[in-house]
């Protein structure tokens, strides 16, 4: 016999799509019998073995709607109290093992007593990670904060009848070969190569990306000195149209800065030139699409020579322009610049 409330009840989570779906099975179960059928009737019904049908009938008229939720599952007693919990973690946050630069699991655990499994679930529980380190360099730069304005505000508001390229070059890239042939990807095995290689001579890529489409201009030489970025700037200057301004987003290297390139700028005003911040690369949005270069052309690559590796990028660039798309410029000048003033800050506490 059902009470209206509890009928009421039954049916919603019977109803409802998000409910569990055993909470739902175990609710029809009940509805069916309410409704006069035996347990082999409901069980045909709702495609369960008729025990399935009795338990569930005989808890709910035991605990009513409280009897179709799951019971505690019985488990072994904690074993580690907070005290050890608190031993580990400040052991690690705050002490190093003896010749080494950091803890294992293995370590902690041989110094506290406890299972390297129990010492790697603390550690997951808090995050802790002693086996990662990561790098930065924060901008010593005097013009930092205004260097951010400026080109975050080229990204995000762009000048009108104005193009803005990021520019920069990927110096030093290596032909590399094998020293023996690469052994293919087979169901179940990773491709694998050899640790050792050859090198056969190195190129130098100057590309410039258009933060509005995702096009790239690009071009490769042999070296890259100024009077090669000069060139670069030379083919620039006859692929871009000539009615546009030309914001070129650049860093502080002596190239950029050379004299002859200063004369070019001064001969085409219509160029106007943003400084990166000093260790602000990561500002600049052609590094990103050196990093897909990296990642999809060239470490994995095997070139024989610099022309079969001036081929293969110009391929990527190839295939990168027809399916260009611009970077998603997100985050806001005060937003990086408060990311900047929190990382400092943490800095110059942990050396306090």
């Amino acid at each position: 016999m059902l009470t209206a409330a509890e009928r009421e009840a039954l049916e919603a989570f019977r109803r409802r799509r998000k409910t569990a779906q055993a909470l739902s099975l175990r609710a029809g179960i009940v509805l069916a019998c309410a409704n006069g059928l035996a347990n082999g009737r409901v069980a045909e019904q709702l495609g369960v073995t008729r025990q399935t049908v009795g338990k569930w009938r005989n808890r709910f008229a035991a605990d009513r709607l409280e009897g179709l939720s799951d019971e505690p599952r019985p488990g072994a007693p904690r074993k580690i109290g907070d005290d050890v919990v608190e031993r580990v973690v400040t052991t690690t946050l705050e002490t190093t093992p003896r010749g080494a630069t950091h803890w294992s699991s293995r370590g902690m655990a041989k110094k506290l007593g406890l299972s390297h499994m129990a010492v790697a679930r603390i550690w997951s529980a808090f995050g802790l990670q002693p086996h990662r380190s990561e790098k930065f360099k924060l901008s010593p730069d005097p013009l930092l904060i205004d260097k951010v304005r400026d080109i975050v505000g080229l990204y995000l508001d762009p000048p009108s009848n104005a193009l803005v390229l990021c520019v920069d070059e990927k110096t030093q890239i290596q032909a590399l070969d094998r020293t023996q042939p690469l052994l293919p990807m087979q169901p179940g095995q990773a491709e694998r190569r050899t640790h050792d290689y050859r090198r056969h001579g190195t190129i130098s890529l100057f590309a410039a990306l258009n933060t509005a489409t995702g096009t790239v201009i690009t071009n490769t030489r042999r070296r890259h000195r100024a009077k090669e970025f000069r060139g670069f700037l030379d083919q620039i200057e006859g692929e871009v149209p000539s009615d546009l301004e030309v914001h070129l987003v650049m860093d502080n290297l002596s190239t950029h800065k050379a004299p002859t390139v200063k004369r070019w700028f001064a001969q085409h005003p219509r160029f106007h030139v943003h400084f990166t911040p000093t260790y602000g690369s990561w500002i600049n949005q052609v590094e990103r699409w050196f990093g897909l270069l990296e990642q999809r052309q060239i470490k994995r690559g095997s070139h024989r020579s610099v022309v079969e590796l001036v081929k293969a990028i110009n391929e990527f660039v190839v295939v990168s322009n027809e399916n260009a798309q611009p970077f998603k410029w997100i985050k806001t000048a005060d937003q990086i610049l408060g990311s900047i003033a929190r990382f400092a800050q943490r800095t110059i506490q942990a050396h306090a």
